[in-house]
């Protein structure tokens, strides 16, 4: 990736009105995704005598993930880009394509949105439990790292390819369904494992009102490195690096 890329961005930047009405975008955003995310864990807790860790419980939890970060994603995309997830948003940065400043301001309005949400689910259930991320006993942090980046990397590639790329085309259509989706496979593939977060905001919200840090780290150092990975590897390979249709080799058949 070329250097001259990433921009760190002007001190009135913060202050700006687009600036700011992008942040807050980002932070409703958060909000629903949090809200309807972790509500819907502890719904299902409820409904059944806490058997979230079950099959069913993890299907249910795949599922309103999906479902609400497509909707998180569609109402913030024409604001701030839709990112909801602050590793989304540092994967942007090291692409070029947000400045650092922003970006700061990006992830204040991302954490703050997911700490909102976990209070007003507390309250409103009547002082039930948020549940910190947490690992299943049979995996090391090592295992939970690999888990996180290799999700992350899946999920951050997935922005780029429908998202950011500028060769998208009608693709940017679908791109709030795919990144619902991706992260609603991912949660399939490792929920059982340690959650399956993907984002430092959906954990640190859960953690912070649970005043749980247990792992926490996991759920930054991964996501971040995670998406690093996927924003070096498609910005270099196939928006810089220039790769087309029409460079690829026609085979007749």
């Amino acid at each position: 990736m070329p250097i001259y890329q990433i921009a760190i961005g002007t001190p009135g930047e913060a202050s700006h009105p687009d600036a700011l009405k992008a942040a807050l975008a980002e932070f409703f955003s958060m909000l629903i995704f949090v809200f309807a995310g972790q509500g819907s864990g502890m719904a299902f807790n409820k409904l059944s005598n806490d058997g979230s860790s079950t099959p069913s419980g993890l299907l249910a939890a795949a599922l309103a993930h999906a479902f609400a970060l497509f909707v998180a994603v569609s109402v913030g995309a024409n604001i701030s880009g839709g990112h909801v997830n602050p590793a989304v948003t540092f994967g942007a940065f090291i692409g070029g394509n947000i400045t650092l400043l922003r970006g700061i301001l990006y992830w204040f309005a991302q954490l703050l949105g997911s700490v909102v949400a976990c209070m007003l689910l507390k309250f409103a259930t009547g002082g039930l439990e948020i549940s910190a991320f947490a690992l299943s006993s049979d995996i090391s942090v090592w295992n939970a790292l690999v888990f996180e980046i290799v999700m992350t990397f899946g999920l951050v590639y997935t922005v780029y390819a429908t998202a950011v790329d500028p060769k998208k085309g009608d693709l940017g259509s679908i791109a709030p369904i795919a990144i619902g989706f991706i992260v609603g496979a991912n949660i399939l593939a490792g929920g059982a494992f340690d959650g399956a977060s993907m984002n430092p905001a959906v954990s640190f919200g859960p953690a912070l009102v649970s005043w749980n840090f247990t792992h926490h780290w996991i759920y930054w150092f991964g996501p971040l490195i995670g998406a690093t990975i996927a924003a070096l590897v498609y910005d270099n390979i196939y928006i810089n690096g220039e790769i087309t249709h029409e460079q690829l080799p026609v085979t007749d058949y």
